[in-house]
Order: C-alpha cells, then structure tokens, then sequence
C-alpha cells in the first residue's frame, strides 16, 4: 500500500551532480532510439514488477548492437551476460525484475523473440535472453511468483521515451541505504569534436545500508539518525542493476571499460560493495548495427580515440550517481508485506535545506 507519492526529480530538490550537463529528459531514453516501459504489482503484501529496456525500435535479433557486461560483485542470478562478454554484441531487450522471477522474464522474452523471428532455432541458432533483477523480498512477497508471463510481454509493449521513476515496475519493492529504492535514471551530453553524443544510465537500485547514505558529497546517512521501519531486510547487503546507453561509436573493449567506471558513481551514493552484494551492468551503443545475417567477410565500425575517454567517464559517474537518488528521491514510501514500511528519501530532504541551493 502506498502511503505518499513523491514526483519531483532529485534536480527538483536542488540535487545537482557533477559539472556536465544533462539530455533534454535527463533520462536513458535522451539516446535516440532507446524505450523504458514498466508494470507495477502493487497489492498489500505484493509490491514487484517488471522493466524492460529496449535499446532500438529495430529487431534487435537481426540488427544486434555493439555491448559489454561487468560485474561488480557476483552475488546475483542475471542472465545472458556471459554471451554479451564472448561475442561483444546484445540481441534482446534487457528485462529486470525480481530474484525469483528470472525464469518467467526469460520464458517471456525467450517467446517475444521467437514471435518477432520465426528463424530462431529454425534456419538460425538460438538466442540469448538478457535478464538481471534483485531481490524485492523485504517488501514483496517474493516466494508468491506474482510476476507473470503477460506481465513482461506489457512491459516491452509499454516501452516509450517517457517512462516514470521511483516505485515502479521492477523497482516497486526494492529498498536503498534502508530507505524506498526503485528504478532511476539520468543522461549526459558528450561533445566530442564539436559533436554531441548522450548517455544515459537507468539502475535498479536496492543497495547500501542507511549509515552509509552520501547525498551530494554529503554524509546524511547519519544525520537522518532512525528511521522507523527501515531495518535490514532479508539481503542486507542488497543489489543494483546499472543499465549504460549511449550514441557514441564505441567498441565492446571500450563499453567495457565504461561500465567499470559505473562503480564510481555507486560509491559516491555510499555503497561499499559488500560481499553479499550484486552489481551488474550492461552497457550497449547504438552507433553502429551488426546485422545477423552479414555476408561480408570483414566489417569495420567506427570507435572513438581512447585518449577521448575521460569525458565518457564522467558522464558514466555523473549519471550513476543522478540515478540512484532520482531512483530514491521519486520513490513513494511503501507498505508491504507483513506490514513493513519503508520511507523516501524525499519525506526528509525538507529537513536539509537542500531546495533552492
């Protein structure tokens, strides 16, 4: 059950990170061609859901985009990354959505992409399902598997630039530094050359412990002293997925290499990135498509100068870390099962004076 709803962005509350400036949305989708669709479960002891992320409005399956896939602490179920690291190229839209229902997301993207392409394991090989989720089991019932087939199918077909954030699709249940987690994002522009190029990251955030909290460069975690009804759910350690996208021609080496500097803008939130912890990220660019069905025998695709990188990093922290409080601020406070409450981050900000700084 929800108790307040909290719409204004982290900017909106005079949360401003870093020195670049944002897309015209401040979100993933400021990549051209990029899609965030959600479905919310929300029903007394039921708060989960689903987000699907679709990198192009092509079929994806025959037109693959250049990726790359990092770990940052293993303590998770996601799929598909091993085949996103070997071959250096993503296939279906990536699907978030709790622990346990990893199975029924790629059932259901496994069947959408054999829907869009009657070639997969006909003419063709197989394809690989790309899905990565955390666990909702604090506020959700998670042992009820309430997430269901139809319910990834309406999360691809609800994709669309304009997405909302906070407590919603896979963050609905999701907790953050023992306040309200859930979906964030944020965009930077890059100019390269007198060219602009974006990225943007969405997260699945529900990580951190509430003394850890950094907001801004500053240590509020312990300034918000206790907080009724926030106390470690059943994964203290907790999870974030990190989703990177960007319009820059980059390789899979160099996509790699920006989805390590994801950690970056995580560790200014104050995660620690505890053992028990799963980060993963998966980076992808739409600059350039690798047709499946490719009869030359050598293709060449642009990538930018390496030693033009450091702004790509910034924008990569800088992004990160806009979306994890966005991911918090625009989360309503939540009841769930077994009537725990956890609160936004929102209901205290008032308290720090950080509107209109």
């Amino acid at each position: 059950m929800k108790k307040t709803k909290h719409t204004g962005t982290a900017r909106e509350f005079g949360l401003a990170v870093g020195q670049m400036p944002p897309g015209p949305k401040n979100l993933i989708t400021d990549v051209r061609g990029v899609r965030v669709g959600h479905v919310t479960i929300s029903t007394k002891d039921v708060q989960t859901g689903v987000t699907a992320v679709l990198p192009h409005e092509g079929n994806l399956f025959k037109e693959k985009l250049i990726a790359a896939s990092h770990v940052i602490n293993g303590f998770g179920k996601s799929m598909g990354l091993i085949q996103i690291d070997e071959m250096g190229t993503l296939e279906t839209p990536v699907i978030l959505t709790n622990t346990l229902g990893i199975g029924t997301a790629a059932d259901a993207l496994i069947r959408y992409m054999l829907d869009h392409n009657p070639d997969i394991g006909s003419t063709t090989g197989s394809v690989n399902p790309v899905i990565c989720e955390c666990n909702d089991g604090y506020l959700n019932d998670i042992r009820g598997m309430h997430v269901t087939k139809e319910h990834v199918r309406q999360a691809i077909d609800n994709a669309s630039a304009e997405f909302d954030q906070g407590s919603v699709g896979a963050g609905t249940g999701m907790c953050a530094y023992g306040l309200k987690g859930g979906i964030g994002s944020a965009s930077r522009v890059v100019l390269l050359d007198s060219n602009q190029h974006t990225l943007g990251a969405l997260v699945l955030a529900n990580m951190g412990k509430k003394g850890d909290l950094t907001v801004c460069g500053r240590h509020l975690g312990p300034i918000l002293g206790p907080v009724p009804g926030t106390t470690a759910g059943p994964v203290p350690d907790g999870s974030i997925i990190i989703i990177l996208a960007t319009d820059l021609p980059l390789c899979e080496r160099q996509l790699g290499r920006i989805a390590r500097r994801a950690q970056t803008g995580v560790a200014r939130t104050g995660a620690n990135i505890d053992s028990g912890s799963g980060e993963m990220v998966v980076a992808f660019s739409t600059a350039s498509r690798i047709r499946h069905y490719e009869h030359r025998a050598v293709v060449t695709l642009p990538r930018i100068n390496d030693d033009r990188l450091n702004s790509v990093f910034r924008a990569v922290a800088e992004c990160t870390e806009e979306a994890v409080l966005n991911a918090m601020v625009m989360a309503a406070t939540t009841t769930g099962i077994n009537g725990r409450t956890v609160y936004s981050l929102a209901d205290f900000l008032d308290n720090f004076c950080y509107q209109g700084e």
